[in-house]
């Protein structure tokens, strides 16, 4: 089983680019058709609120960070595409860290014959030892289906994939695709559906990502080598460049900084009850009619890891 490693990550060049922005809280409000953004730079402001982002401009909340032209921002900062051709895929990350949240993103996915890409939208520290919670969209020949890898990395380990078809044409239309990253849980989300849940089972003795900031990252890059059919179909390079779009980007969030630390106060709850929601009984309702339907790989039953031992958070679903 592969291991879910974004390489754009260990690039020197990456890690400084991404770790030295100022902190920003950012709030947008739609008013007729255009948005207003309010920022408020907290250099020397020792307030702290939670940061909630609406209808994101993608010029004011991310940057670019790799890909030589490959990925652009569009339409006044309403769109991003990522573009990937045979010398080079393409990525952005957000300016800002966060310490819990609920992030959505729209995407619509590469058409066609996309067997080798791998499209990713995620949440990721830095460093051997980071915390990561995974969104990947493996690309397949022209009529096969998406396949969508969740993973969890906790301190640098990850190995708990679980893998999905969708319900639907991913690359037809946008849709949208959240994370809800809370002390409780990280839950996965298509459309408003819940596909995973992995809960804060440290009583257990699982390690939870709860102490590490992380950014917003999405790529688009050549992962042929496992990507479609475990790499027995490698990607047609005459069907480049592949394009992937976002969009709609939303956040719900604690924003970090390391003088400042959260930007949530202790009653941060009352006013986002993002903070401690968990999985009611519809939510579970609706997990199990996903898993039962489109699952088509899980860890917890992988038969090889079952021998070395069942991971004790799969004892307890």
């Amino acid at each position: 089983m592969h291991f879910s490693l974004h390489q754009i990550l260990l690039f020197p060049s990456f890690v400084s680019f991404c770790s030295n922005y100022p902190l920003l809280y950012l709030s947008h409000f739609m008013a007729n058709s255009f948005t207003v953004l309010l920022v408020t730079l907290s250099l020397c402001s020792g307030e702290r609120t939670v940061v909630t982002t609406f209808s994101s401009n993608f010029y004011q909340d991310f940057d670019i960070t790799w890909g030589d032209g490959r990925a652009k921002i569009l339409n006044n900062g309403e769109l991003v595409t990522l573009s990937l051709d045979k010398a080079s895929g393409s990525g952005f990350c957000s300016k800002n860290e966060y310490l819990f949240g609920k992030f959505d993103m729209q995407l619509k996915l590469v058409p066609g014959n996309s067997a080798g890409t791998i499209t990713t939208y995620y949440l990721s520290s830095v460093g051997d030892t980071r915390d990561e919670i995974d969104f990947e969209f493996l690309g397949n020949l022209s009529g096969d289906p998406y396949i969508v890898h969740t993973n969890v990395y906790t301190q640098g380990k990850a190995n708990r994939e679980q893998q999905f078809y969708l319900w639907f044409d991913p690359t037809k239309d946008f849709h949208t695709y959240s994370i809800l990253w809370n002390p409780q849980s990280i839950i996965f989300y298509v459309d408003g559906t819940p596909i995973r849940e992995f809960k804060n089972l440290e009583s257990k003795g699982v390690p939870f990502p709860k102490n590490q900031a992380m950014r917003i990252i999405s790529t688009l890059w050549d992962g042929e080598n496992w990507a479609t059919r475990g790499g027995l179909v490698k990607t047609d390079w005459s069907q480049a460049p592949f394009t992937a779009s976002f969009s709609n980007y939303n956040a719900q969030a604690c924003v970090w900084s390391s003088s400042l630390g959260s930007s949530c106060s202790s009653n941060s709850s009352e006013n986002q009850p993002w903070l401690t929601q968990i999985i009611d009984a519809e939510g579970e309702a609706r997990i199990q009619w996903v898993q039962k339907n489109y699952m088509i790989y899980n860890y917890c039953n992988d038969i090889k890891r079952i021998q070395q031992g069942l991971p004790p958070e799969c004892l307890q679903y």
